[in-house]
């Protein structure tokens, strides 16, 4: 499946891949020599198109218990790969953790939940954003927006724009957003991407766009013409 991925997408096509719940949050890294063995050499076909690989952490695990399986793997903070760790529980808010991170070039995701919303720290060459529902919008309802997220969004968007301003060493960012979020990722992703002035992204068709140099913000040069921004409603259900 793996390679297929590979081959199936595009040269500049980039992929993100979060560790496997079995290793994360079922066996919570003990014993877990063997899943990561397995999924390191799954994700090796991968290898030129990840911009990054995800471990997330269950919102229970406080900063010294995950510091410790961090460790206790440094394995994991190698050149092959960077490494972005999504984490919840408030213990980890600390300058602990950010100068923990900052010193193994680890991207502590950006997150907003309805009841977290991570500080805006930026540990790594690279952020991450991702954007999670709490399951409150059932599966049915998906394939519409169903919640006004703007301005949370907006929020975010204003600490991208501060990223590009502020931090030179920084050189990609990545937003993620699943459909419990708001009821439809595709839709909150594209308007994500026109709050900050970049060209909205559609789904169901083949589209060619003109490629984009990997790990590098656009600036106000841009070849790309600053897009009519759309507000929630262009994506609101018709009800």
């Amino acid at each position: 499946m793996v390679k297929n991925w590979a081959r199936k997408t595009p040269k500049d096509f980039r992929f993100t891949a979060k560790f496997p719940k079995v290793i994360t949050h079922d066996k919570k890294f003990q014993n877990v020599g063997k899943e990561l063995s397995i999924f390191y050499d799954a994700m090796k076909p991968l290898k030129d198109k990840l911009l990054a690989l995800l471990i997330q952490f269950p919102p229970y695990v406080k900063i010294t218990e995950g510091l410790e399986a961090l460790k206790q793997y440094d394995f994991f903070f190698d050149d092959s790969f960077r490494y972005a760790v999504e984490v919840r529980h408030p213990s980890w808010f600390s300058d602990l953790a950010y100068n923990f991170f900052l010193n193994n070039n680890i991207c502590m995701v950006w997150n907003q939940l309805d009841s977290i919303q991570s500080p805006p720290i930026v540990t790594s060459d690279f952020v991450y954003l991702r954007l999670i529902g709490d399951r409150s919008i059932k599966e049915n309802e998906f394939g519409q927006i169903q919640k006004d997220r703007e301005q949370e969004m907006k929020y975010w968007t204003h600490k991208f724009k501060a990223v590009r301003e502020n931090e030179k060493d920084v050189k990609a960012g990545i937003v993620a957003a699943n459909n419990h979020y708001a009821g439809f990722g595709a839709a909150t992703a594209s308007m994500f991407r026109l709050m900050n002035g970049l060209p909205s992204a559609e789904w169901g068709v083949q589209k060619e766009i003109e490629n984009i140099t990997e790990l590098q913000f656009l600036d106000e040069q841009s070849s790309y013409q600053k897009p009519k921004q759309k507000s929630l409603l262009d994506y609101m259900s018709n009800k």
